[in-house]
């Protein structure tokens, strides 16, 4: 067989995609194009703290085509999946079209708004760099507009922060816009001395953390309430208009900032067989993470659903251990088929949860053990660092967090946006 005559296109530079690419990227039997709508990678984990001004977006990203530097056979194309043919094992991208001999989708999830359209226009999701980035920005703009606030009421509006979700992306951006507000705003914003009691984090079901452990649970829930955080769980956010959430009991709370992260949908592959499609739109795939139905197209990650692990019989949690071990496994099995060999059916190996809370506390739920406090956020610090690209990535993210927890002061409150959006944004607010 000659050397890259087997073309793999990877759809999504994720951590799925990432660490399949790394299997193959030795064997030249492969030649691997990488379709990803922007041209770097990032570490979604840490999103929540570029949102919060505490870290740089360059921490957590790499540009692709540096990683694939002197890789002869590795190819990156900038663009965003229009449609799979799946007949002429082709993929159009809405910058070009590119053949394959086989497929893998790992596109993960999008924010799910579940069907409130006022929600879906005006608040705002943090599952992107640009998002991630928009929602500092909108953050900044409206402390500042606090500051200038004629009336209690019209200051209330511009502080208070209505998170809805309490999962680990709720939990810690209150924990860490408390601690932002405790630490910097009463430094920086005297017209604001009470930042803390704006935060609002609402989840639909009974507890924070739900699929955590009950330890994990209680020490998020104390550690928030002695932050200031108002925490109302079994309520459901219904909708969002007039510059008001409205809660399932009828209760409304004034605010400009609603950041959502209760839930996540998959994204659409157009062209694959409508029957391979299941709940929350996630591809049903084979122990092999092959498409049902398809012998040449692999789904990954957040975006599968597979249902034939003994552990996991109603499919794999999304999150990124799962993403990372389908795509080890699976770049192992495009070696054994280039090979001739036998293939191996994926098997989830869960290696625990953890959520960081605020400064110095973290909950972890490790198979064996649970455990929070101090050594929990120790444990969070390492491990988030260690799956980052890039030695300089490292060093900077370390840097970076050990001079912010030290001085309580990290220096990134820049509002930088381009001037017509900046103009619209401050219209849309009055």
């Amino acid at each position: 067989m000659k050397n890259g005559s087997i073309k793999v296109v990877v759809v999504g530079g994720g951590f799925a995609g990432i660490n399949l690419i790394k299997k193959l990227q030795k064997d030249d039997r492969f030649h691997i194009t990488l379709v990803d709508r922007n041209n770097y990678h990032f570490f979604p984990p840490l999103l929540y703290q570029v949102s919060t001004a505490f870290i740089e977006p360059s921490n957590i990203s790499y540009p692709f085509r540096r990683l694939f530097q002197e890789k002869e056979n590795l190819r990156f194309h900038m663009g965003a999946l229009v449609r799979i043919d799946t007949a002429a094992n082709t993929v159009e991208t809405d910058t070009g079209t590119l053949p394959y001999d086989y497929l893998v989708l790992g596109l993960g999830t999008e924010t799910n708004f579940f069907g409130m359209e006022n929600v879906k226009r005006d608040a705002l999701p943090m599952k992107t760099i640009d998002e991630a980035l928009n929602l500092r920005n909108h953050l900044l703009l409206n402390m500042e507009e606090a500051a200038r606030a004629k009336t209690e009421a019209e200051r209330d509006r511009y502080l208070n922060i209505v998170i809805a979700g309490g999962g680990p992306t709720g939990v810690e951006l209150a924990g860490m816009l408390a601690e932002l507000g405790q630490h910097v705003a009463t430094k920086e914003y005297p017209e604001i001395p009470d930042f803390g009691r704006h935060i609002y984090l609402i989840d639909a079901g009974p507890v924070l953390l739900g699929p955590m452990s009950k330890k994990a649970q209680d020490e998020a829930c104390s550690v928030l309430q002695k932050l200031g955080v108002n925490i109302i769980t079994n309520m459901a956010v219904k909708d969002y208009a007039n510059g008001s959430v409205l809660l399932a009991d009828g209760r409304t709370i004034p605010t400009a900032s609603v950041i959502w992260a209760s839930g996540v949908i998959a994204r659409e592959a157009p062209g694959l067989p409508a029957e391979a499609i299941g709940r929350g739109r996630r591809v049903l795939v084979d122990e092999y993470n092959r498409v049902q139905g398809l012998q040449n197209v692999f789904v990954l990650g957040d975006q599968c659903l597979q249902t034939t692990d003994p552990a996991f019989p109603k499919g794999h949690p999304q999150v990124a251990q799962v993403a990372i071990q389908q795509g080890e496994l699976l770049g192992k099995n495009l070696r054994q088929l280039a090979s001739g060999g036998e293939i191996k059916p994926f098997a989830y190996n869960d290696k625990g949860s953890m959520a960081i809370i605020s400064k110095y506390k973290a909950v972890a739920d490790l198979p064996k053990v649970s455990f929070g406090g101090f050594f929990a956020w120790l444990i969070w610090l390492f491990i988030h660092i260690i799956p980052l690209i890039g030695f300089r990535n490292k060093v900077k993210l370390a840097f970076s967090w050990l001079w912010s927890f030290l001085t309580n002061d990290p220096t990134l409150r820049l509002i930088i946006r381009p001037a017509n959006k900046m103009k619209r944004y401050q219209e849309d607010l009055r």
